[in-house]
């Protein structure tokens, strides 16, 4: 089959390489489109260290079922389907819990940290766990399923926010998954939602998507909120970057006894505003993954409660991959979600 490896920082490029043969438990699925992340383009130059080559990197992804391992009875040959792209094992504490994305045990697909080394779905063929495996609706394309786990990502979230019928919600960074988030909260019952970012085009963007006002970031970003807010600041914040100054900026922006949920993870350490948030009774939450809310999110994508074809800027062969991935590589304007199809 072919495949997109990362053979080494900096360089990627189309290889033959043997169809992967499915385990007991597994499912081989003939991938149709995959997405590529932001952790995808940081991990083409090490910056996460989470990617080690040699490595097929990829976690967005849909198909079809090309083969079943033994022990799968439930699903056949030429079902559509899509797959979590966190390997949970089901056995340990957290597993028990239903809080599969925190495993003791998990590993995430074209991810090699170090410990492990998966490969991913920038593939003709990825074998998966049937246990994070979920059917397709007709109804929904191949490239709309790609952004499945983006989505639930968001939706996770937003749910650990908290956030109540009538809330003012403030979304830090209007990337990817930052204008997802905006469709998110603003569909679980924030009236109003005020998107924060660096580019005039993405909150445009965000106001098409449900954001009732937008602010530019930067040193006036909170005043605006706070003004915006009748001075009492908003009800909650999420952030979608990961880095120092948008985190301080999600701090800052919500009122005394509010909530800030992290789920930008870009920068290792940052230095947090820790008076600020202890005198203020702020509620920091990280958020990893996503935990269960797959089926969900298919049912919100395939009514079109939350859009995702405003977020795919093209969609590209897999050969034209080395192409694509240095075009995000150099931020280049107006490029969003990109899908490629083996």
């Amino acid at each position: 089959m072919q495949a997109l490896l990362l053979p080494r920082y900096g360089h990627l490029e189309i290889i033959d390489m043997p169809v992967p043969v499915p385990a007991a438990g597994e499912i081989l699925v003939r991938v149709r489109a995959c997405g590529i992340c932001g952790s995808d383009v940081h991990g083409l130059d090490g910056s996460t260290g989470r990617r080690i080559p040699p490595l097929v990197m990829g976690h967005e992804a849909a198909g079809e079922v090309a083969a079943i391992g033994a022990g799968v009875s439930d699903l056949a040959p030429g079902d559509r389907v899509t797959f979590d792209s966190t390997i949970f094992c089901g056995r340990c504490f957290f597993c028990l819990r239903g809080e599969v994305n925190l495993c003791d045990n998990r590993e995430v697909l074209g991810v090699s940290p170090g410990p492990y080394r998966r490969h991913g779905a920038f593939a003709e063929f990825v074998a998966v766990p049937r246990r994070i495996v979920y059917r397709l609706p007709d109804t929904l394309s191949f490239e709309r399923a790609a952004l499945i786990e983006a989505v639930s990502v968001a939706v996770h979230g937003a749910g650990l926010s908290g956030v109540r019928l009538g809330d003012t919600a403030v979304v830090v960074g209007a990337g990817m998954i930052g204008l997802l988030v905006v469709q998110a909260v603003h569909r679980a019952g924030a009236t109003r939602v005020v998107a924060v970012d660096v580019d005039e085009a993405r909150l445009s963007l965000a106001r098409q998507l449900g954001a009732t006002e937008t602010v530019l970031a930067g040193a006036g970003a909170v005043a605006r909120i706070l003004e915006l807010t009748g001075g009492r600041g908003a009800d909650l914040a999420i952030e979608c970057v990961g880095a120092e100054a948008p985190i301080h900026t999600a701090v800052s922006s919500v009122r005394k006894g509010g909530s800030v949920v992290l789920v930008g993870n870009v920068s290792p350490k940052i230095a947090l505003p820790l008076q600020e948030v202890v005198s203020r009774q702020i509620r920091l939450q990280g958020s990893c993954a996503s935990s269960g809310e797959y089926p969900l999110v298919i049912d919100l994508i395939a009514t079109g409660e939350i859009r995702v074809d405003p977020l795919i800027s093209a969609v590209a062969p897999l050969s034209e991959g080395p192409l694509w991935f240095d075009r995000l590589y150099r931020r280049e304007p107006n490029l969003m979600k990109v899908i490629l199809q083996p």
